[in-house]
Order: C-alpha cells, then structure tokens, then sequence
C-alpha cells in the first residue's frame, strides 16, 4: 500500500495531467508495490465499449526537441548538438537531470513521481556487481558506467551548474547520481513515437492546434517556434521516429501477456484528443482493479536487467550469447587479410541463440521454425562447394549456429595455407571477370571450400569452454555452492507445503 506521501505525489501528478489535457477513461494510476512502483489498473467504473483506456497529448511528451526549444538549456544544447558533441538521448538525459535540480521545474508533479533508484546493475553495490562477474552482462555494465562517468565530469557538471545559476539557484548541487538517475529513467521508460511530420516540423501555430510540440506544461504559459532542424530524421511518408517519454502511458509495467498496447492519433478521430499517444486494451473482459500490462519486446533476462532493473522467471526470451571479440582480431595471425574477408563475406562475429531453440542442445532434434526462418533469408554458401569436391555435411542441416556466425568463425580460424587457396580462386575468378568484384556467395564459396568447418568448430568448443569457465570461475567455492543448492531445495520445500494441503 502507498503511503500518505506516495499519495500525495499522485494527486498532484493526476491533477498535473487533467490540467495539461490527459484524459483517464478506463484505468486508474495507482502504488502497485516496492519492486515495481506505480502502475496502471482497470478502473471499476471503465466503459467496456471504450477500448480507449488513457490519451496523453503529446505536448507532454519529454523529446530532443522539447529540450532544444527550452529557453535555458536550449541554446546551450543547440550548440553541442550542432557540433556533433551529443546525440539526441544525451539531451533528454542531461534535461531531466537539470529538470529533477531546477526548484520550480513546471516538471515536478511528474518528476516526483519516478523512482530515486533502479534495480539496473548501475545501482548495484560492489558486493551485488560482483555476483555479476563471467556474465556478459558485468562487461556491459562496467563499460557503461566508465562512459557516463566520462560524460558527467566532461560535459554534464559543468554545464548544469551553470544552468543553475542562470535559472537563479546557486545553492543546489549536481552530483553523478543525478546524471545517473537520468540515464536510468530515459532508458527504462523512453519509447520509439512515431509522431506526424507536421507535428515534429509545423509551418505555423495553426497547423497543431497552437503547436503543443513547442509549448511547456501549462504552468510555465511559454510558446516557442518549432526549430526548423533537430535531431530527428524523416522516415518513409508522413512519420517522423523521434525518441521520448510520455508521462502516464510510461507508468505501463511489462508482461509476458500485455493486456494494452499504444498508438499515436495525429487527427484525434480514435481517441478524441488530438495529436496524443494513447492506451488502446487488447482484451475484451477487463477485471476492475487489475493491472494493465504492455510488452516492452521479447527481451532475455540479461537485457531486461539492464535496461530495466528486473527478471522474469523463465523467460521463454531468454538466449546464449556467443561471440568471438572484435578486439581479439588484431593480434591473430594473418589479421589483415581475414578482416578483409570478414568484410567481404559480410561474416558475424556474435549470435544470439533463443531458449527455445536450445531446448534440445546444439543439435536439435527437428529443424525449428527459427532455424527455417532464418534458412530462408539466408544464403548458404556451403550448400555447394567451388569444385563440388568438398561437400556439405549431414549436421549443417542441423547445427543450430546460424551460417553467418560460422563464417565468420572458418575465417578466423583459417591457416596460412588456406588463406593462399582463398586468394588464388578468387584471383582466377578475377581475372575472367576482369570488371567484377567476387560477390559474398562466392567468397563464401572459396573460403569453405578451402578450409571446411574443421576449424571452425574447434574454434566453436574454445569459445563455450571459455564461457563456461568464467562463469565458474566466478560463481564462488565449490562449498558456497553447495550450500546455495542446499538454501535453493529448502525454499523450495517450503513453498510447496501449502500448497499440498489444498491438493488433499
């Protein structure tokens, strides 16, 4: 349950919102616990015949251009951004953490709202970051706090200092966590808008409604021209992707069965408000009172922890990562001619193999849809050989690496005398198309016929044995585990007693 304060933040923010033109019809905004915050749930009194549960204008939506239009941080972002300094995503981060700073932030009620900290691996204390270690996912993490570390003494202290007292406040103090909360909250709830072209770049005020892409929240009554450029691209037809947060839609939880989803209405003929993101319910009998689910995308365990700060027990999304690193290449043998294969055959140095594929290990017992899908779009290359003396063996049908990956790992493990034979046919098909560059089938041609999988699989074993040893490596003493086994089957002991009483 929600505190007295809790609540008090949420009447404000819902105040904040039927003042700059939300509209709540289905669903409510509510505490829905420690672990995931506030939430959205199926109000008792929805109109089931109104598939329409919350409409935001998008004037509220928090985007690069937003922060490029704001009469403090503007000038100085415009300047950064004209310069190739920063990138859209940086604006957003380093607004909300003036916004979070600034005392009388038209923000606030919003703002106030958020988390203070994050489940991510970036909140993590040294103890917790530890337990990390052998994963892919404790490198990502340490890269990423060294780049926003950077970042923050670079570019961000400095700047929002300054801002600060501009804006009049001398007295408050930015610290790294302030950018590093920024960083967390873009990145957990910022969704991809597809937003009318007309709304990202009008010709006057007329043409939005008093053009809400350019004016603040309604507490600050400030209304500024759309910059006639920003960090935006034009995609295909009448629709701009520009990056952002919408307040209230971004209060939507995850789910392995979302129950709603969003759209963007640039005329208001779905959802009566005019260029406004809203939440449309994907099922037909909504239960008052439960939550209402989006799916943030099929994401594996590691990238849900990242992003997010949390995991889904049994994550059907969950994969293996297998790569060999890019910054390995350089001190292999050879180095330079088999990164110009590499390039040529368009060779990938990482995959992702999907849960469900590995239900029955690296060779599964019937060809999965997944692997079809991706037989279709690819071309193998190993199909045939140059000279028809090498065949395709029987496993190929049924390894599930895909093809790109495994030329990527024949090239790698090439031997000198391999890479002369590559060199040579191709040469001779040079020289009898003179005008013509050998195509990527026909590199990938020559370097199986050269060289085989031998190597590659060898190459293959090397890198999973690596994997599984710094994985146990860093999983503790033999003894820690045992007793983690030990705590693991005495949980679980316990949570099936009550259950077994009402199975009597």
């Amino acid at each position: 349950m929600a505190n007295s304060e809790e609540k008090a933040k949420l009447e404000r923010f819902l105040d904040w919102l039927q003042v700059n033109g939300a509209e709540l019809r289905g669903c409510s905004i509510n505490y829905s616990d420690s672990r995931k915050g506030f939430g959205i749930f199926a109000s008792s009194s929805a109109d089931t015949c109104d598939d329409v549960l919350l409409a935001v204008p998008l004037d509220l939506a928090i985007t690069p251009m937003r922060v490029l239009q704001d009469p403090l941080l503007g000038p100085e972002c415009q300047k950064m951004f004209e310069q190739g300094q920063v990138d859209d995503r940086f604006l957003m981060i380093l607004f909300l953490t003036l916004e979070r700073l600034r005392k009388n932030s038209s923000w606030k009620p919003y703002l106030d709202m958020l988390p203070t900290r994050f489940g991510n691996p970036l909140w993590f204390s040294d103890d917790e970051f530890l337990e990390l270690k052998g994963t892919n996912l404790y490198h990502a993490t340490e890269l990423q706090k060294k780049k926003l570390q950077s970042l923050y003494h670079e570019k961000v202290e400095v700047l929002v200092k300054k801002l600060l007292v501009l804006d009049g406040d001398s007295e408050s103090e930015v610290s790294f966590e302030h950018f590093l909360w920024a960083n967390s909250v873009f990145w957990s709830r910022a969704l991809n808008i597809p937003l009318p072209h007309s709304f990202v770049f009008p010709q006057n005020q007329e043409d939005v409604g008093g053009c809400p892409s350019t004016s603040h929240p309604t507490e600050t009554n400030i209304d500024i021209q759309a910059p006639v450029s920003g960090p935006t691209s034009v995609g295909p037809g009448d629709t701009v992707w520009v990056e952002g947060l919408v307040p209230g839609i971004d209060f939507c939880n995850h789910d392995l069965k979302p129950v709603a989803t969003w759209e963007v209405d640039g005329t208001g003929s779905v959802s009566g408000v005019p260029f406004s993101m809203y939440l449309l319910s994907v099922t037909q009998n909504r239960i008052p009172g439960k939550e209402i689910s989006i799916s943030y995308g099929n994401k594996g365990n590691e990238e849900l922890l990242y992003l997010y700060g949390f995991v889904i027990e049994n994550n059907p999304d969950d994969y293996l990562m297998v790569h060999y690193p890019v910054e390995a290449i350089p001190s292999i043998p050879f180095s330079d001619s088999k990164g110009q294969l590499l390039e040529a055959q368009k060779a990938q140095l990482r995959c992702l193999l999907p849960k469900s594929l590995l239900d029955h290990g690296f060779f599964p017992q019937s060809t999965s849809k997944v692997r079809e899908s991706e037989e279709k779009e690819t071309v193998r290359s190993c199909n045939f050989s140059w000279s028809g003396q090498r065949k395709m063996p029987s496993y190929m049908k049924k390894l599930v690496f895909p093809e790109d990956f495994m030329t990527g790992l024949r090239t790698i493990a090439m031997q000198e005398d391999e890479i002369y034979k590559v060199s040579a046919m191709l040469e001779e098909l040079v020289e009898s198309r003179p005008d013509e560059q050998p195509r990527e089938t026909e590199v990938r041609m020559a370097v199986w016929e050269a060289c085989g999988d031998s190597g590659a699989l060898q190459l293959l074993v090397d890198l999973l044995n690596a994997k599984m040893m710094k994985l146990e490596e860093n999983s503790g003493s033999e003894e820690g585990d045992a007793w983690l086994l030990e705590e693991a089957c005495v949980l679980e002991n316990h949570d099936e007693q009550p259950r077994l009483k009402y199975e009597i």
